[in-house]
């Protein structure tokens, strides 16, 4: 079984799952390719968590300004704004 490639899309993960789980609980499958789908289903579901927590950083690095002005700051641990806040706090 191969690795998923970095740059698949969280759709097409998320497809590919919904795939093994209804070849899964339509018990059409043998044991072996159950289990080769569940590991590619994890794998996939590891990826797609990856997507999401690199989501959330990117979604949490959008501060807004005194004047209520949206405004996208790099993301670095520990950066604080110009308040003095923590990032993403």
């Amino acid at each position: 079984m191969a690795k998923v490639p970095k740059k698949t899309r969280f759709e097409d993960a998320m497809k590919r799952l919904d795939t093994i789980v209804e070849a899964m609980e339509s018990g059409q499958t043998g044991i072996e390719e159950t289990v080769e789908a569940y590991a590619e289903a994890m794998e996939l579901a590891a990826h797609c968590r990856g997507i999401l927590e690199a989501t959330e950083q990117r979604i949490q690095q959008i501060q807004t300004t005194a004047r209520g002005e949206a405004r996208a700051v790099p993301f670095e641990p520990g950066h604080q704004d110009e308040d003095g806040d923590q990032a993403g706090d």
